[in-house]
């Protein structure tokens, strides 16, 4: 078993490698063909790491805003965060709803407005809902979408497993 391991740890490192590599030189290619709009957008098709909230983020509209998925499995309940292009600053947005979609266990649910201290005229950056399969422990893979100012926004995420503090 511990071979296996380290012969998986040792294909996922050149994995990565030639991944990181890759998508150098795909950038250095595409930075020099595109305007600074579509270059941002094409840097936002990669993963994304952990956000403010110990959270996984998604992309929504070419970078410029974030939504970071949140769990607690004890409640039941998934928060999104609405962040800045920076992955870092939250971003209130007027919206009645935000819809999210995970494949399995399969749930809808919608996440309804309630927005961070300080947050008013019915723009929020925090979306709270809930559904009975959120309980399960798991990591989770789905869409987020919602409609901003007539313009609709879906963020596909990914949760990885880490280890909690």
């Amino acid at each position: 078993m511990k071979k296996y391991r380290n012969f998986m740890s040792t294909v996922a490192g050149l994995a990565t490698i030639s991944l990181a590599a890759g998508c150098q030189e795909q950038h250095a290619t595409e930075t020099a063909a595109q305007t600074p709009a579509a270059t941002a957008a094409a840097e936002h098709g990669h993963e994304h790491g952990a956000g403010p909230h110990d959270g996984t983020l998604a992309d929504w509209g070419g970078g410029k805003y974030h939504v970071e998925f949140t769990v607690d499995h004890d409640k039941q309940e998934a928060t999104v965060y609405v962040l800045g292009s920076d992955e870092k600053s939250p971003a209130p947005i007027k919206t009645d709803k935000i819809s999210l979609t995970i494949g399995d266990p399969e749930l809808m649910a919608e996440l309804l407005p309630v927005p961070l201290e300080g947050e008013s005229d019915g723009l929020s950056s925090r979306f709270v809902g809930t559904h009975e399969k959120l309980g399960i422990v798991q990591e989770y893979a789905g869409t987020i979408t919602a409609e901003i100012e007539g313009t609709p926004y879906t963020g596909d995420f990914k949760e990885e497993a880490h280890e909690h503090k």
